[in-house]
């Protein structure tokens, strides 16, 4: 189970709740980022100090605190790790000295830094694009004053501070900083003049996007980009991880981000070879055998895994995209569309929104660094007679063509001729660059692709080579995640529950063929991986995806409602704003979300709903960038967009009735869909991943509402009572009936480990009118088999508000079950089985879902 740890939920706070976790069957506590981040860091990825634990958290006396408890529990412990980067800012040491002194500084090749800037204003310098406003306008507003910090001159602005090189201070008494007066026309002038002698430039934020000189997380100013391919950066950022490891305080690792580093391949080969050498000096009763590992890796369409990193796989993303595809209806994707596009006047494929985003993304947001990926490629053009007239402003134009292409997050081999799956990716994106660009340009996209690894480097030229790749890679990857997840995602709502990172929102649904080969595949190649349904950074939570799913099952009927509540609401409106896009998908997520025990009559009820929904637009209004963005928030439109949101959902509103009416119709459905679900995902192969909190009914928002504090007594006093999940099933909408098969569920993992940690995965033939809404197989090892029966698009069978399928909705549907005494270890049905098919409707009497074992 995933727990997020900050200041106002510590490792105490965690350790009194391992008992619960033993409880429940869960195996591992997987703790978010435990070292030194930024004060009041409600996350941990914004990391300060990776050398100590974090003291917000508990600091190392905590942790070993929590450690013995969840030793004390027979549990083990994994970390999330952020070896990609590091916050900024005078609280990070190393950052702190490199803006001191410079090159000169021991950690000035600890940070992607470009020293040789082509801008003669950053030739030796670090951009510091830290200010609200323009550096002349900061400096004439007298924001920016010098002071001292530990007798040392600093320069402050608020509460950021900036050191002065020691070498550029002629250590003069405090007396005498008067002198620096930012009141006086004098003082600003030498204030300036000392700045100017410093190692780094001050700036507006805003200037980053096009004059940044150092790689960012995506587009972040505040986080730094780590060379951890050296190996005194990798040594000093992982010497306390590693310590923790070999003391048996921690027992395997999620690494964060694992595309946004030089050479991914490279640093998790080296990361397991340190783990490896450390693993014979832990102390007894630590876990033995490899420490677990796993990396944050979004794959694209047909993208495999590479099964040569030494991981155990992936953090689950592509788990999470596959059984939210077998929950969709396929066939629901032209009615959808053709609706979306109609009431929009948007796309109705996401393609197009994904192009244009990917455009909108590198021209803006990546500009500098895109600026920087084409100067490294015309040194590259400069080295043969027959490219060098390939001027850098024609390469940046086929750049953008070929990224706004690129299928996957990025390329792996640099220097070298491209791999098989490497050459796959640019095979898709080449044509369709040319495909969306002049003919003058093909000629400079064919070389791109040359200079990427279609050919070999020539002798002597391999650095160069090496160093352009790796500049493409560490772009295309930001702009992967920002264009798609973060823009597109927002722009496009044919229908929500299938915009989800790492998910292929091109797709709708598939069936139950395609979700057994994946999970197949997966039992081959990386049966550890985790397996998600739910995370920290998910767009909508797990049962939001499950409910809204039920639409693919009645598209017309959504329409219809849409379009009558657009209606409805016209008068709600301000000058036609939101659009009718915003609008769609807002009624979307208004009965995605909508929690299941809220009447319509509970005014506090609904206006707290309300007030999360509010948070939800606001983000999700920026994040598409159409109408307003962070950078430059369009007031008007998000008072409109809040205004409009208030009034449909007033006390009295005749659309908050018909919302909670449209709640209740597909409810029950959702609700079956969220079973079947976190079922599939605690047999199927790999390592069931619980996200805080999702035990019960799960319908968070993007975070920070993911990430709102978990009522854990009230999981604790369901997990104690222990109820049948049967028992549950008439109060299904108090979440507990999604608890009791949880618990069930990995009770039988633990009974019968090796089952599901090396067995078979076979799918079991289902025969009848409604075999297409069965998901049935087999895991098998050693004599002992399991038998999963989880029902899809529910919707068709079920009947008013019960989660229960009346028996003759299955009209005969059989299951092959395999001959032998079993026992539904949901409900404790005892089964004879003499190996022929046995009525769906009988496995699932009690409840829409079944876990059979063998006795």
């Amino acid at each position: 189970m995933r727990l997020q740890l900050h200041r106002d939920f510590t490792f105490a706070d965690a350790t009194r709740v391992v008992p619960y976790l033993a409880t429940l069957g869960v195996s591992h506590l997987y703790a978010s980022p435990i070292l030194t981040a930024r004060s009041g860091s409600m996350h941990g990825y914004d990391v300060t100090d990776p050398t100590q634990v974090n003291p917000e958290l508990g600091g190392e006396d905590g942790l070993r605190a929590l450690v013995r408890a969840v030793r004390s529990a027979g549990l083990g412990l994994i970390v999330d790790i952020v070896p990609n980067h590091m916050a900024v800012g005078h609280d990070n040491p190393w950052w702190y000295d490199v803006l001191r002194l410079g090159q000169a500084s021991r950690y000035a090749s600890f940070f992607d830094i470009d020293w040789e800037s082509a801008d003669p204003s950053l030739r030796g310098k670090v951009l510091a694009p830290f200010l609200g406003k323009p550096y002349g306008e900061a400096l004439a507003a007298g924001e920016l004053t010098l002071g001292r910090e530990a007798g040392l001159p600093v320069v402050r602005y608020y509460d950021a501070l900036y050191p002065i090189d020691p070498d550029t201070w002629d250590d003069a008494p405090a007396s005498e900083d008067a002198r620096f007066d930012p009141a006086t026309p004098d003082g600003r002038a030498a204030l300036h003049a000392l700045l100017e002698r410093q190692h780094y430039r001050l700036a507006w934020w805003g200037a980053a996007a096009d004059e940044i000189n150092w790689r960012r997380f995506f587009d972040i100013n505040g986080l730094v980009g780590l060379r951890i391919e050296l190996p005194e950066v990798f040594e000093a950022t992982h010497a306390t991880l590693l310590r923790l490891y070999s003391e048996g305080m921690i027992d395997g690792v999620r690494v964060d981000h694992v595309d946004g580093l030089s050479d991914p391949p490279g640093y998790c080969r080296r990361l397991r070879q340190r783990l490896d050498e450390l693993a014979g000096s832990r102390p007894a009763g630590s876990a033995t055998g490899s420490a677990y590992l796993v990396v944050e890796k979004i794959l694209g369409v047909d993208e495999p895994m590479p099964t040569d990193w030494a991981v155990d796989g992936t953090s689950g993303y592509d788990f999470m995209d596959a059984v939210s595809l077998v929950q969709h209806d396929a066939g629901a994707a032209p009615a959808l569309e053709a609706s979306w596009a109609a009431v929009s006047g948007r796309s109705a494929t996401f393609e197009p929104e994904e192009t244009r985003a990917r455009r909108e993304i590198l021209t803006g947001n990546f500009y500098a660094q895109l600026d920087a990926t084409a100067s490294a490629l015309h040194d590259v053009a400069r080295q043969d007679l027959a490219t060098r007239d390939i001027s850098r402003v024609a390469i940046r134009r086929a750049l953008v063509a070929l990224l706004a292409h690129f299928p996957v997050y990025r390329s792996y081999d640099a220097g070298r001729k491209r791999s098989p799956q490497d050459d796959a990716a640019f095979a898709k994106a080449l044509p369709a660059a040319k495909a969306d660009s002049p003919v003058v340009l093909h000629p400079v996209l064919d070389r791109l692709d040359a200079w990427l690894g279609g050919v070999a480097p020539p002798p002597g030229q391999v650095p160069l080579y090496a160093r352009a790749a790796t500049r493409f890679q560490q772009l295309s990857a930001p702009v992967a995640a920002k264009a798609v997840e973060d823009t597109a995602f927002y722009r496009y709502g044919r229908l929500l529950s299938r915009n989800d990172v790492g998910f292929d929102a091109a797709r709708l649904g598939s069936d139950a063929t395609a979700f057994h080969a994946t999970c197949a595949e997966k039992a081959a190649l990386f049966p550890h991986a985790l397996l998600a349904t739910a995370t920290h950074d998910h767009k909508r939570g797990e049962d939001v995806r499950a409910r809204l799913a039920v639409l693919s099952e009645m598209p017309d009927a959504w329409d219809a409602a849409v379009r009558r509540w657009q209606g409805m609401n016209a008068t709600h409106k301000a000058d036609r704003m939101p659009s009718p896009g915003d609008e769609a998908m807002l009624y979307q997520m208004i009965v995605g979300a909508w929690p299941a025990d809220l009447a319509p009559e509970d005014a506090a009820g609904v206006a707290a709903f309300a007030d999360r929904l509010a948070a939800w637009q606001e983000k999700a209004l920026r994040e598409a960038k159409l109408e307003t963005n962070w950078t430059t928030p369009n007031a008007a439109y998000e008072d409109a967009a809040r205004g409009f949101l208030a009034a449909i959902l007033a006390p009295g509103s005749a659309f908050l009735a018909e919302a909670a009416a449209f709640v209740r119709r597909i409810g029950s459905a959702g609700a079956v869909n969220g079973l079947a679900q976190v079922l599939l995902k605690a047999t199927t192969p790999g390592v069931p991943d619980f996200f805080q909190g999702t035990e019960f009914w799960d319908f968070s928002l993007v975070d920070p509402d993911n990430r709102r504090p978990v009522d854990f007594a009230a999981r604790i006093e369901a997990a104690q009572a222990d109820a049948a999940p049967a028992a549950l099933a008439a109060s299904w909408q108090d979440g507990r009936v999604k608890q009791a098969v949880i618990l069930r569920t990995l009770a039988a993992r633990r009974e019968r480990a090796d089952v599901f940690a090396q067995g078979s995965y076979t799918p079991v033939s289902v025969t009848g009118p409604f075999a297409e809404h069965v998901v049935a197989f087999l895991r098998e090892h050693a004599g002992q088999r399991v038998l999963v029966l989880a029902p899809r698009l529910p919707a068709a069978l079920l009947d008013g508000e019960s989660l229960r399928i009346p028996p003759d909705a299955w009209q005969g549907t059989g299951v092959a079950v395999p001959a032998g005494r079993w026992t539904n270890r949901l409900t404790g049905a005892p089964l004879v089985a003499n190996g022929g098919s046995i009525p769906v409707a009988d496995l699932l009497r009690e409840l829409p879902v079944a876990l059979l074992a063998t006795d």
